[in-house]
């Protein structure tokens, strides 16, 4: 077969749509990309992917872009889960792990989602593409987009890490910087899709991002044998990725691939500097409300208001998981504790969610013998001016007193 993609789905009701065109959102929702599982089940077993290249495309069969059409890729390796097991000691946590999204060719997750919908809009015939961000999803795009040699553009407010938009102009792309949230560039990349000709990138916009984001999912599942974690612990903007592993886990269930079907505890993790998921979810809301004056040193969680809303909330309490904000006062504190304890550059994203484990143990909804994972959805060296530094100088080296050092 040529793809296994039996149709798109609308998210919000259910509604059937051509998978062979180009798709965006119905009513204003995401799409699903569905499968004929029954036909993917005949065809791979879980045991042939043992022989595949390590990377992200072992997966093809539960990839949307057909045989046929080679992908956008930059050598998406297998992120690796690593333990954590000081930080999991200081924490109560026997059984902690980081799956580490850092090591991947544009230093984040976002090379997941982006390679997929780039690599599906150059199957469409797209040329000229378009993203909102507050950090590394332009930068993703824009290398995705040079590699296949399409005209990116990317809109990112005037403080979005310098590193975030250094990468996006090294690779090409027309970067502008707006007075304004992500929503505020959202706003730009919609009104200019009719006089630019641009395909809009943007979250949750286009159904493949997704089908990028959960191959987190299907990797961890192969990597702990084929038996889910207890609990996934993930930092939430948009939240592609924790949508699109619950995604991935119910294709793995439906597949028979899983040993138990036990399912992971989701559950989603912002700063209290913005935190629309996890009030929508105290609240018991389904849709959540846009965030006022959303300011937090994670980037990636400044997201005031997501399309994707109500997928967030619906995986979270599906799972028996939840969404909690922990507090923005010590996120940078926790990151520098977190990457000292185990030497992984754990970003600001990340830290959140370090302090969320703290706060579920604390208050007993994460057991001390439970396995947890935590996603370090990108490189701590992309945030600088979120930790300035001011470190001692040694103004004359032959008369160092090696004592002063020790101190």
């Amino acid at each position: 077969m040529n793809t296994y993609v039996s149709h798109l789905e609308a998210a919000i009701d259910g509604t059937r749509l051509d998978a062979d065109k180009i798709q965006t959102l119905h009513a204003d929702r995401p799409l699903w990309v569905r499968y004929d599982l029954g036909a993917i089940g005949q065809a791979v077993t879980r045991d042939d992917l043992r022989d595949r290249p390590p990377t992200l495309w072992r997966y093809r069969e539960l990839l949307p872009l057909p045989f046929d059409h080679e992908p956008v890729t930059l050598g998406e390796g297998m992120s690796p889960v690593l333990r954590a097991e000081r930080l999991g000691q200081s924490l109560g946590v026997a059984d902690l792990w980081i799956k580490d999204e850092s090591q991947l060719p544009t230093g984040s997750f976002k090379s997941r989602g982006l390679c997929m919908a780039i690599s599906m809009a150059k199957r469409f015939g797209v040329t000229r593409v378009a993203i909102p961000t507050a950090g590394n999803a332009g930068g993703a795009m824009a290398a995705y987009a040079a590699r296949a040699g399409m005209e990116a553009y990317v809109f990112m407010p005037k403080d979005t890490p310098v590193i975030n938009q250094l990468e996006c102009a090294l690779a090409g792309a027309k970067v502008f910087l707006v007075n304004g949230l992500i929503n505020d560039c959202g706003g730009i990349v919609k009104r200019g899709k009719e006089p630019m000709s641009w395909f809009d990138c943007s979250t949750l916009k286009e159904p493949y991002r997704i089908e990028g984001k959960k191959t987190m999912g299907l990797e961890l599942a192969e990597q702990f044998d084929w038996k889910l974690p207890d609990v996934i612990v993930y930092p939430t903007g948009g939240g592609t990725g924790l949508i699109g592993m619950w995604k991935a886990f119910h294709e793995l269930r439906a597949l028979g691939w899983l040993d138990s079907d036990k399912m992971p505890r989701m559950v989603s993790v912002q700063s209290d500097g913005c935190a629309p998921i996890a009030r929508a979810f105290d609240a018991d809301e389904r849709f959540a409300s846009p965030w006022e004056n959303a300011a937090t040193c994670a980037s990636g969680l400044r997201v005031p208001g997501a399309v994707g809303d109500f997928m967030i909330l619906d995986a979270a309490r599906e799972s028996g998981g939840c969404a909690i904000a922990v507090p923005e006062g010590q996120i940078k504190s926790t990151m520098e504790r977190a990457v000292s304890s185990e030497g992984i550059a754990v970003c600001p994203e990340a830290a959140a969610c370090v302090l969320g484990v703290e706060r579920l143990v604390r208050e007993a909804r994460i057991k001390p013998d439970e396995r947890v994972v935590i996603f370090n959805t990108g490189a701590a060296n992309k945030y600088i001016e979120a930790f300035p530094l001011d470190l001692p100088v040694i103004t004359d080296p032959a008369s160092l007193d090696f004592a002063t050092i020790a101190r």
